[in-house]
């Protein structure tokens, strides 16, 4: 394995700028499911924050995440130019405030 990417994730957090507009976030979830339709994508996982115990390590001031699961840099890379996914931040960028974005790739272990 070693030299190669056996997976690799991308999580993005937003923050919106109406955070308690229930139409912002459900139209920026509308927005998210689009990028499902993907083809490089091998999983998903579409949230909001969960009501966890307060914790100085955990930020929940983001509005909507999402992570997406692909088998090497090269499909993240198709996702990131992919119609789809430029059609989404068009669509949607006007209701976000902030986006964080963190890329990660599997431990060989």
């Amino acid at each position: 394995m070693s030299g190669t990417i056996s997976h690799l994730s991308h999580h993005v957090y937003f923050w919106l700028k109406n955070p308690e507009s229930k139409e912002d976030v459900a139209q920026l979830i509308r927005g998210v499911k689009t990028l499902t339709t993907i083809e490089t994508i091998k999983g998903f996982h579409i949230a909001t924050p969960a009501a966890t115990e307060e914790r100085g390590v955990i930020d929940n001031s983001y509005s909507v995440s999402w992570l997406a699961f692909f088998d090497n840099e090269a499909d993240e890379h198709v996702y990131q130019t992919h119609a789809t996914h430029l059609k989404f931040i068009a669509d949607c960028e006007h209701l976000w405030s902030k986006v964080t974005v963190y890329d990660s790739v599997q431990t060989a272990e």
